[in-house]
């Protein structure tokens, strides 16, 4: 029993002492906690090789010679006698003799005639006279037609001209005469032969133009264009057109500032209107400024403009003005293998009758009015560059918006309800009004270029739509073209080339109008069309040539415009000769 005790007096003790231990490090030290970390640091030791040299152990054992030389010196006398050197000749290929003048001649089928002459004088050292002359024409002769089709168009251009360091100048006089007939009548509807038979459908246009262009190579003023034009026809029509452009360059450091000026009026009248004897006049003068800023940094070609136009209306006495953005720009994002551009540029149009019948020459002396063309803006963007040496590729999209764009629209045969469809060659539905509507149009195009020393190829193509504001169509605006171009030099002496073309859709309306007349209008879906066109060559020497051409080769009679059939496959040969006076 007192050994238990002793035992339990002693447990008791111990108990005792460590509570109180653990109490005064409770109230005075706290707890802590060291974590001691050894980083890892390997070591690589040395390793010793075994230092040892194997022994050979071979049975044979070789021994080498010593071999001993000698030179063994002859004297020789030298006989070299060092000559001038002469550099090798390299074959020089002949220059290609440059003539000054040429004359081209050709016959075809449809009585087809292609005349073309070309002259240039050297009056003095710097100062030239050059003359040419184009004619085109045929007897017509279109199969299904029952009116006559012939045409011929002449133009001749005669010009001075003076190139000096500082100072370059020309001036040009134009003449022009063209005769075509208004053939495009709708046999389905007008069948009185007596009436068709009488009809007189040819007409002419004739016109002049004196021009002048002007550069100067010091100081701001940079030079200028001024243009002064007849144009008239057959029906009294007559148009003055009279257009002045200087340019000038403010140099800002590296920058260039410049202002285009323009000043464009035409005045001009028709005889009668379509159904009467009523005269029409139009007067149009716009003046515009357009100031730009030319930036060039590395890769980056960058022109900000804006232009400002002025437009009076003489004949409705209304004045307008106009404010459009210029602004341009192109990023060389691979040297010339990718380049990015885009743009946005307004303009005021100005158009003319004699525009008109270039375009179309079936049009009728009888336009209701002709203003000037609202070119509010034609954004676009693309990118454009090479994809090798010999290829080079452009791709564009763009949107235009047009106020006042001018249109074709066929022109309604007139009938006074007795029977008369008017006295007037082109009353008969077989010509072609203008009508103003605004327009939207969208379009994307695509090109490729191939370029070699005897080949070059070309093809591109442009496909478009169209939102008009009053019209119900954008009449006779195809919604595709492509086109594909080749010029290949065979040898010396053969040479051949092609060009063909496709054109979309077209739409245009087709109506009968009069007091007793109570027919609606209809649109008219004009078909797409592909023409090919193939010519081939012979030059005998640097001055006589001799071709053959053929067009329409699938022989598809088209029309162009609404009732207007072309020729069928047409073939014409002839002869270039070039000389010197």
């Amino acid at each position: 029993m007192l050994k238990n005790l002793k035992y339990i007096l002693f447990f008791t003790g111990l108990i005792m002492a460590s509570t109180s231990a653990f109490a005064q490090d409770e109230e005075n030290l706290g707890t802590e906690v060291v974590n001691v970390v050894k980083p890892y640091t390997p070591e690589i030791g040395e390793a010793f090789k075994v230092k040892s040299t194997p022994q050979l152990n071979d049975s044979v054992n070789m021994v080498k010679k010593k071999v001993t030389y000698g030179i063994f010196s002859v004297p020789v006398a030298s006989t070299f006698t060092p000559e001038k050197g002469q550099a090798a000749e390299v074959e020089k290929a002949k220059p290609v003799k440059l003539y000054d003048n040429y004359t081209t001649l050709g016959f075809g089928t449809y009585g087809s005639v292609l005349a073309e002459f070309y002259s240039n004088f050297e009056v003095d050292r710097n100062k030239n006279f050059g003359i040419y002359l184009n004619h085109n024409s045929s007897q017509g002769n279109i199969d299904g037609v029952e009116l006559d089709s012939k045409f011929y168009d002449t133009d001749l251009n005669m010009n001075y001209s003076s190139y000096d360091r500082d100072l370059n100048w020309r001036t040009d006089l134009d003449l022009e005469h063209g005769f075509y007939n208004w053939y495009g009548i709708d046999t389905a509807t007008l069948m009185d032969e007596a009436v068709i038979k009488n009809i007189e459908p040819g007409h002419n246009f004739f016109g002049g133009a004196i021009s002048g262009n002007l550069d100067i190579n010091e100081g701001f003023f940079e030079g200028g264009k001024a243009k002064l034009q007849y144009f008239g026809d057959s029906f009294s029509s007559s148009e003055i057109r009279a257009v002045v452009m200087p340019r000038i360059n403010f140099p800002i450091t590296d920058e260039h500032l410049f202002l285009d000026l323009k000043l464009d009026y035409v005045n001009g009248k028709f005889d009668r209107n379509y159904v009467n004897s009523q005269e029409i006049n139009y007067s149009q003068l716009n003046v515009s400024a357009s100031p730009s800023l030319q930036i060039l940094r590395d890769d980056l070609t960058l022109n900000l403009g804006v232009s400002a136009a002025l437009n009076m209306d003489g004949e409705r006495s209304e004045t307008n003005i106009f404010l459009y953005p210029r602004v341009t720009a192109s990023y060389r994002v691979v040297d010339e293998f990718f380049i990015a551009y885009a743009g946005i540029e307004g303009e005021l149009q100005q158009n003319t009758y004699r525009d008109f019948a270039k375009e179309n020459p079936f049009i009728s002396p009888t336009i209701d009015s002709i203003r000037p063309t609202d070119q509010q803006y034609d954004s676009y963007i693309g990118i454009k560059g090479k994809l090798s040496s010999n290829l080079s590729y452009n791709l564009r999209g763009s949107y235009i918006a047009q106020n006042d764009k001018a249109l074709f629209k066929y022109n309604p045969r007139y009938d006074d309800g007795a029977g008369s469809t008017g006295n007037e060659g082109y009353q008969f539905g077989n010509s072609f009004n203008v009508v103003f509507d605004d327009v939207e149009t969208f379009s994307f195009f695509g090109e490729l270029n191939y370029d070699l020393s005897n080949l070059k190829l070309r093809i591109n193509a442009e496909a478009f739509t169209y939102d008009t504001t009053y019209e119900e169509e954008a009449w006779n605006l195809p919604d595709f073209k492509a086109s594909f171009y080749a010029d290949y030099q065979i040898d010396e002496h053969w040479f051949t080339g092609a060009q063909l073309f496709y054109v979309g859709e077209r739409k245009d309306e087709f109506n009968i109008t009069g007091p007793a007349i109570t027919e609606n209008p209809y649109t008219v879906t004009l078909g797409s069309y592909f023409d090919a066109n193939l010519h081939l060559g012979y030059r005998f020497n640097d001055q006589l040539s001799i071709f053959a051409r053929g067009n329409n080769l699938l022989n598809n009679n088209y029309q162009r415009w609404m009732n207007f059939p072309v020729q069928g496959i047409q073939a014409i040969a002839g002869a270039t000769y070039k000389f010197d006076w």
